[in-house]
């Protein structure tokens, strides 16, 4: 090992990196989101590369193929879902997506309508966990009604992002959507 930590071991996803290994890794990741955002899965892993300021093997040695590395953003983003779910209450978090999809189109779309089958089980389901929790806190405040289920609040909320990025909704579109929204969460 050397002094200055290059080859410091880590845990990630399950497999030893080094620090180097990993700064390239979350490189390739941030460059990639950036590429596929731009040019949508006819993106090059080429240009992912350059970005990234790695060689193109470096890219392949982390994700042998451009399904892998699709899925691996995907698992990122949904990781990041979780813990902004962390940070708000159930209508701040409805509130904070739609306005982000709003705002710009993410690889997360065009992914969607690419055709590319990414399965990522375990990561949607950590998502659906982190809302389940928001969907009980405001239960217990009293702010949702009981009826309110998480297959239906999931699926408002996904609606509410795909109207908002296919959309481009407004502010003013954004608030007035969420608070026909919220009004029929609300306790009966």
């Amino acid at each position: 090992m050397t002094k200055n930590n290059e080859w410091r071991l880590t845990l990630v996803e399950g497999s030893p990196l080094r620090a180097d290994a990993q700064r390239n890794r979350a490189r390739i990741l941030d460059a990639a989101e950036a590429v596929f955002a731009e040019f949508g899965t006819r993106a090059s892993t080429e240009e992912v590369a350059r970005r990234a300021g790695v060689a193109i093997g470096t890219v392949f040695r982390h994700f042998p193929t451009k399904d892998d590395l699709l899925a691996a953003i995907m698992k990122r983003l949904l990781a990041q879902l979780v813990e902004e779910a962390g940070k708000h209450d159930l209508f701040a978090f409805f509130t904070h997506l739609v306005s982000q999809a709003a705002a710009k189109k993410t690889v997360v779309d065009l992914l969607a309508g690419s055709g590319v089958d990414i399965r990522l089980p375990d990561a949607v389901g950590h998502l659906e966990q982190a809302v389940g929790r928001l969907l009980e806190q405001a239960r217990t405040a009293g702010a949702v009604g009981d009826s309110v289920e998480l297959p239906e609040t999931m699926a408002l909320l996904a609606s509410l992002c795909q109207g908002a990025l296919h959309g481009g909704w407004d502010q003013q579109l954004q608030a007035r959507t969420l608070a026909v929204i919220f009004a029929g969460l609300k306790r009966d």
